[in-house]
């Protein structure tokens, strides 16, 4: 397994690189994410949203990879009554979903088994696992190709993107 200490994380390089899809699974009800704690805090005081120029370049990347036929979703397992951060997030997911994601939400009780850890699986045989300290900040990237762990993650994907709900369907009561 590969360590990659970057902080932020270098997402262009990893999507640059791919070829036909990116899937990401998020478990995590809050993350300790130091560039979102204002805008969260924004949000929890009732405050109007401030441009966000790194979901804006996020966007844009997403636009990018998506125009070079590479597909890219994601499933948020996410607890109910939904977290602070996870009502926040929900507010501002409609801009990843009209860059072009493929966003779908699964309460956690219906998820049946959820792994602990947050990963992409890139193009069906790259897992980056996303690594948090004991606080929930970033703390790097573990990178692996070792076929068994792509083989659970792809079981992993199939089985909680089955039983996921769209973001637009979930979002609207």
């Amino acid at each position: 397994m590969l360590y990659l200490p970057h902080d932020p994380p270098d997402w262009v390089a990893l999507l640059r690189d791919c070829e036909s899809d990116a899937f990401h699974l998020e478990v995590r009800d809050s993350y300790a994410v130091p560039t979102e704690s204002a805008r969260l805090g924004r949000f929890l005081a009732g405050e109007p949203a401030l441009p966000d120029e790194r979901k804006a370049r996020w966007n844009e990347l997403v636009r990018e990879t998506i125009g070079r036929g590479v597909a890219i979703s994601r499933v948020r397992v996410v607890s109910v009554p939904h977290s602070d951060y996870h009502r926040w997030l929900l507010s501002v997911t409609e801009t990843n979903a009209a860059a072009g994601e493929d966003i779908r939400y699964l309460p956690r009780h219906l998820a049946v088994e959820v792994p602990p850890d947050d990963w992409w699986l890139i193009d069906e045989r790259r897992v980056v696992f996303n690594l948090t300290d004991e606080s929930g900040k970033p703390a790097g990237l573990a990178v692996t190709t070792d076929p068994r762990i792509a083989d659970h993650c792809r079981d992993v994907r199939a089985r909680l993107w089955d039983v996921a709900i769209p973001f637009e369907e979930y979002r609207s009561p």
